[in-house]
């Protein structure tokens, strides 16, 4: 039973704290100024790997279908792809951590610069692999040598402190979705050049080998990153956290008491008086914790098969539930959503929250994303009734509205990340734990996603749409699941 009473004119209940914030207006620090030199320098490294990202999933499926390997079987192409997407997110989920790690003793500079150089040379290698082997081991090294997404977080928050970390964070996801526009039209405009501009690209070279022009353009940016970089950024784990970690650590040479313990960068880093030991994992495994990271487990799955099957399904041939449209097709429409997506989320979000309240954002955002499943079976059979026609793109347009909905998902579950950890020292393991789950899942989602679409249409098991059906349960779980979070952010009573 809720206990609800009422103050004055405010509403208390079972999540209200004991103790509001009482601060007086006169003591709210003032903002620092953003290092935006720096931070620009970081975020030339996070676009340019959200463009390589990006960049293959317009021609993925038709490279997938001319291969040896499948001899042209549409129905097939869900198993190799699957395979090729999870390797690369198992490869992720396996090094990731131990790059981040690795920046911590030698410094976060040199191990961007590694990851930068490894993916450059990964892309060049995906577009010369002429067999599945080839595309899955390029594609894998990409996954493996891609840990600087989590330095540059790291770095990003060294740079910046409590007063302008949100201002610094915030710009990630919009270079993100900027990524996907121009990674998605590289793939879609650039793939077989041979067939689009045949006086130009006339060498055997690009017959023998027609989707490395994406790869090369693609990989020029990580390049680009990889100097700039190189020249101009500097190294953030010896300015500030090591005098962080030093400051932190009760056996330090620092002595007790000394004057530097009231420096500026004690307010800079409001974890300094924390251990630097990790708390165990038992006391963070709480019922708020447990069930933020069930829901991001879920969303991240559904998330990463809307993402597979997009492409696949919009590649595949009419006859086998498809549209059979072209990697440029495909690439303009990943790039429309790439874009209005991060401006959606950018304009509306916040606005939404403080309307209807953090979990009905969530809860809205995950009821869309059965509009994405529901839409594909009828886009299919308007295509194959009429071709290409108005009603086809409105429902593509439909179906990419609610896949930009459901993306507010993800946002308002970073919110429930931040707010589920037990205290501030338990902060990173709870991110943690939700990434490490995220990268299980989208090692495990797309694979599985992939073979029970291939097997839907194999086996003509529901007329092919089997694959759509089960998925639309996941969305009823998940629906069900986040009944438990709170109406808005969890609230923790420390003694």
């Amino acid at each position: 039973m809720s206990l609800t009473s009422f103050e004055g004119d405010h509403e208390i209940d079972e999540e209200t704290p004991f103790l509001p914030n009482q601060d007086p207006p006169d003591l709210k620090p003032t903002q620092t100024p953003l290092p935006t030199a720096q931070i620009s320098i970081l975020l030339t490294a996070w676009l340019a790997e959200s463009i390589l990202s990006h960049s293959i999933s317009p021609y993925l499926n038709q490279l997938i279908r001319e291969l040896p390997d499948v001899g042209g079987d549409a129905r097939k192409v869900g198993y190799y792809t699957g395979t090729i997407l999870s390797l690369h997110y198992a490869a992720v989920a396996a090094t990731s951590f131990q790059w981040n790690r690795l920046s911590d003793h030698v410094g976060r500079k040199p191990v961007l610069l590694t990851c930068l150089v490894g993916i450059t040379l990964s892309m060049l290698l995906f577009g010369l692999s002429r067999s599945f082997l080839a595309l899955a081991l390029s594609w894998c090294l990409q996954g493996a040598v891609g840990g600087h997404p989590g330095i540059v977080k790291s770095m990003t928050a060294e740079l910046t402190d409590e007063t302008n970390v949100a201002q610094g964070f915030s710009m990630l996801p919009m270079f993100r979705a900027l990524g996907r526009v121009i990674g998605s039209l590289i793939g879609g405009v650039l793939s077989r050049p041979q067939d689009r501009w045949p006086h130009i690209f006339s060498h055997p070279f690009w017959a023998d080998y027609p989707y490395f022009l994406p790869c090369l353009v693609a990989s020029m940016f990580s390049c680009l990153s990889l100097i700039i970089t190189g020249l101009y950024l500097e190294e953030t784990l010896d300015s500030r956290s090591s005098e962080k970690l030093q400051l932190a650590r009760p056996d330090s040479d620092t002595p007790q008491g000394d004057a530097n313990d009231h420096s500026p960068s004690l307010d800079m880093t409001p974890l300094a008086d924390d251990s630097d030991k990790p708390p165990p994992l038992r006391s963070v495994l709480t019922k708020p914790v447990v069930i933020t990271v069930a829901n991001y487990g879920t969303t991240a799955l559904l998330n990463a098969v809307a993402m597979s099957y997009i492409p696949l399904v919009w590649s595949t041939p009419v006859e086998y539930g498809g549209l059979d449209l072209s990697p440029a097709s495909i690439g303009l429409g990943l790039a429309v959503y790439g874009g209005i997506g991060g401006f959606f989320q950018f304009v509306f979000f916040s606005r939404f929250v403080s309307r209807f309240g953090l979990r009905r954002v969530f809860v809205f955002s995950i009821a869309s994303c059965a509009m994405i499943y529901t839409l594909f079976p009828f886009e299919n059979l308007v295509m194959a009734r009429g071709g290409p026609n108005p009603v086809v793109w409105l429902l593509i347009i439909l179906q990419m509205s609610s896949l930009c909905v459901f993306d507010m998902g993800y946002t308002a579950l970073n919110v429930y990340v931040s707010s589920a950890a037990p205290n501030r020292r338990s902060l990173g393991a709870v991110c943690g734990l939700s990434h490490v789950v995220i990268s299980v899942v989208s090692a495990v989602g797309p694979a599985a996603a992939d073979w029970l679409f291939a097997f839907s249409l194999t086996h003509n098991v529901l007329g092919g749409k089997f694959a759509y059906i089960v998925f639309l349960g996941v969305v009823c779980v998940e629906l069900g699941v986040s009944t438990k979070l709170p109406k808005n952010t969890w609230a923790h009573r420390e003694e």
